[in-house]
């Protein structure tokens, strides 16, 4: 999942094309039983897997709605308007797609517009919305900073924020719960090692995106909280910038330098971006053994690595197929006078190698 920080449209291309050949690597490697640190008893590894899915207390979260299709319909005469994240980021094109079957079933007409991650396109977008006579838009675009220009240069409707809010004009806002959902994942993965190893673990490694401001604090922030509960205050914490595939490789290659004797690194990643490229650093240094890692999104680049890879303890999934199914329904409601909850949260679910097949088939794996 990507986390917007302005510059995305520099990033797009580089980093698609290193995920795929990453992505190949990995569908090619035998998994984790390759080398690295000795592993932990099959047995109740597989016990714990499926004991860390279970739904930890208080797992949906104040806030949290459910998906529901938009009624066929229910948009009709209407002209909604979409800011997509970049059609260009898997994570942003799944959205998409997502926004564009809501707004056919419910008969609404859709303006659509690819900011690709820059906010001066974001900023035409809006532009080109007023001119179009759009009565209500999502806004994805990455730019925190520019949200009040953006506001002020597009037409006066109502105004959903997705994954990044928009003020001052958003009227709700919709997608994850960042401090929860970080949360889920450090709870799962300090259930996990609580069970296996007794809360034994060598070096705590949280790979951030500073750039991202609060969002980053409060999921990151939110899995180290979730961990501690678990097993006590976190020893030997490493934080670093790496939340893209390209940076994550380079800067875990790095982490493992640091750490030439450790055997069990926990891993808690703002992304699944984070976790693939700390995958491919171990695969290279042969350590792939020696990561415990939990991410965030769950988006279809990481299911197969998830599937098979029994070191994923967790990944909490934020079922971005599906925000089309809260961001145009209530989109619709806003536009027609109805009242809507100021944070329409996804309910996230925490996901391994034990139960993806319930929520996703992965292919080509």
């Amino acid at each position: 999942m990507w986390l917007g920080d302005g510059r995305l449209g520099a990033r797009v291309a580089k980093g698609a094309a290193l995920a795929g050949s990453l992505a190949l690597a990995a569908a090619c490697s035998t998994g984790p039983g390759q080398g690295g640190g000795a592993e932990p008893d099959a047995a109740k590894a597989r016990e714990a897997l499926k004991a860390v899915t279970a739904a930890p207390a208080a797992s949906t979260s104040a806030g949290a709605v459910d998906f529901r299709q938009a009624e066929p319909g229910s948009g009709r005469g209407l002209k909604l308007g979409y800011i997509s994240l970049g059609e260009n980021v898997p994570f942003g094109k799944l959205v998409s797609d997502g926004v564009r079957k809501q707004a056919a079933a419910a008969g609404a007409q859709l303006v659509f517009c690819d900011s690709k991650g820059d906010a001066a396109t974001a900023l035409d977008c809006v532009r080109n919305f007023k001119t179009q006579g759009v009565q209500g838009y999502l806004n994805f675009q990455p730019d925190s900073k520019a949200a009040a220009s953006i506001c002020q240069a597009g037409p006066q409707v109502p105004v959903i924020g997705i994954d990044i809010h928009q003020p001052p004009c958003e009227r709700a806002f919709m997608g994850a719960d960042n401090a929860h959902a970080g949360y889920l994942a450090g709870k799962a993965l300090g259930r996990y090692f609580k069970q296996v190893f007794d809360c034994e673990y060598d070096a705590f490694v949280s790979m951030e995106q500073p750039e991202a401001g609060e969002v980053n604090q409060a999921r990151m922030g939110g899995q180290r909280k979730g961990f501690t509960e678990e097993c006590g205050q976190i020893k030997n914490l490493k934080q670093v910038n790496a939340f893209r595939i390209d940076n994550a490789r380079t800067t875990f290659t790095d982490v493992l330098t640091s750490l030439p004797g450790a055997k069990r690194i926990v891993v808690a990643a703002i992304n699944d971006d984070a976790i693939l490229g700390a995958l491919a650093a171990a695969r290279t240094a042969g350590r792939q053994n020696d990561l415990y890692m939990a991410g965030q999104g769950a988006d279809p680049s990481a299911h197969c690595e998830i599937s098979k890879n029994t070191h994923w303890v967790a990944d909490t999934a934020y079922f971005p197929e599906r925000y089309g199914e809260i961001g145009v329904p209530y989109l619709i409601d806003l536009i027609k006078g109805k009242d809507v909850p100021k944070q329409l949260f996804v309910k996230h679910a925490i996901i391994n190698s034990s139960n993806i097949g319930s929520f996703y088939k992965p292919s080509g794996c």
